[in-house]
């Protein structure tokens, strides 16, 4: 079995990783929350902010909605003032991952040697004293050209892109809202584990189906929480391994591949998403399996898109995730495959892809605590839904 391929993922390694404070309504900036993660990552890695030589960062600074974008790489460039030889940053790519593989390739080509790459959130504080819907855009005229085919129906928000493709698999396939609301039980149960998840409170399944319905069939635990932090790491040169304080985690393939149409009504199948694109293009750059992994953070932004994401990597065959989910204890901490074992978006906080990227490289570490996965030692970390989607194959 070869773990690792003479291919560009083997010229670096995850040399470091910080997070700021996460929670709700914290109230503070984004770039002080930044700072924060950015300078701990540094320190975990043994580095000094002049070794810092690439930035990096997913959407940059592009407005979305109130909260969602972060800073700017020329911002924080300034505020610690580096010295750098490339930075990049920008919304279109293979999802939030996609900032990863810039800076993975970015050290490949010898442009950089260490670059920080972070995800910063503030969507909580943002809808203080308003509600959710506060996030939402108020100007549809200005709203990207494939949302042409949602808006006139009054489809502005995500949960509603969500919602027929959670239906049109429920039908197709026979899974049921029981087995869906394992994703949100299973993560909350971890979350109870983890002292930065948002919410620790335990969740029954009565609570799931007592909640309100957002969007047939998804609830309101369906729907990750809004919350406010920063996630960073550093992706290092790997001939730096030896001059690192501890070894690093391997980078054993990246899948950022979109073959099907850049649309979220209008792919062939709408039981799949860019995630089945992605997910065959990383498999296709190892000899390692879907049974080799040991951990797995798959994107939770809603519950179906785990749901997908566990298909499309091949960890349930087509059409039976529900099956696979049922009773929950193939993906607990002690299960099959340990899923979003921080708690994942839905309870841990919407940290928006990073946190779960942070997560599987802690449990990678062995630093994981009370929700350590025994032996973890190849994990996957997976993200986006519908048209953006890329992912990770990691080993320590």
């Amino acid at each position: 079995m070869t773990r690792h391929q003479s291919t560009f993922e083997s010229s670096s390694v995850i040399s470091g990783i910080g997070q700021s404070q996460v929670g709700r309504r914290l109230g503070r900036s984004e770039l002080d929350l930044t700072l924060e993660a950015l300078l701990r990552a540094i320190a975990d890695a043994g580095l000094r902010t002049s070794d810092i030589d690439g930035l990096c960062s997913w959407p940059g600074a592009v407005y979305v909605s109130d909260g969602f974008s972060g800073p700017g790489v020329p911002q924080v460039q300034d505020a610690l003032r580096l010295q750098l030889r490339w930075f990049d940053a920008g919304l279109e790519g293979p999802g939030q991952l996609g900032a990863v593989v810039k800076a993975m390739l970015a050290v490949h080509a010898g442009l950089c040697k260490h670059v920080l790459v972070y995800r910063t959130v503030t969507e909580s504080s943002a809808q203080m004293g308003a509600s959710r819907a506060s996030a939402l855009p108020s100007d549809t005229s200005t709203a990207p050209a494939y949302q042409q085919w949602m808006l006139p129906y009054g489809s502005i928000s995500s949960v509603t892109w969500m919602s027929p493709y959670a239906t049109r698999y429920m039908h197709d396939n026979g899974m049921t809202r029981e087995q869906l609301a394992q994703i949100a039980l299973n993560g909350r149960r971890h979350a109870r584990l983890n002292p930065r998840a948002v919410f620790r409170d335990p969740l029954t399944m009565d609570d799931y189906f007592n909640a309100p319905v957002i969007a047939t069939p998804l609830c309101l635990y369906d729907c990750d929480v809004p919350a406010d932090g920063s996630t960073a790491i550093i992706v290092s040169a790997a001939d730096t391994r030896d001059d690192l304080p501890r070894d690093p985690v391997r980078f054993a393939a990246a899948g950022t591949a979109l073959t099907g149409r850049p649309s979220w009504d209008q792919r062939a199948d709408l039981t799949t998403m860019a995630a089945h694109d992605a997910a065959r293009h990383l498999w296709g750059r190892t000899d390692l399996r879907p049974g080799d992994v040991d951990v797995a953070g798959l994107y939770d932004g809603f519950s179906i898109l785990t749901v997908l994401w566990l298909e499309a990597l091949g960890f349930a065959p087509k059409g039976e995730v529900g099956g696979y989910i049922e009773g929950g204890e193939r993906i607990a901490i002690e299960g099959d495959l340990p899923l979003n074992t921080g708690g994942g978006q839905l309870s841990g906080g919407r940290l928006h892809a990073f946190g779960h990227l942070y997560e599987v490289v802690t449990q990678l570490r062995g630093d994981a605590g009370d929700r350590q996965v025994t032996g973890a030692e190849v994990g996957v970390v997976a993200a986006g839904g519908g048209p953006l989607a890329g992912c990770l194959l990691l080993t320590r």
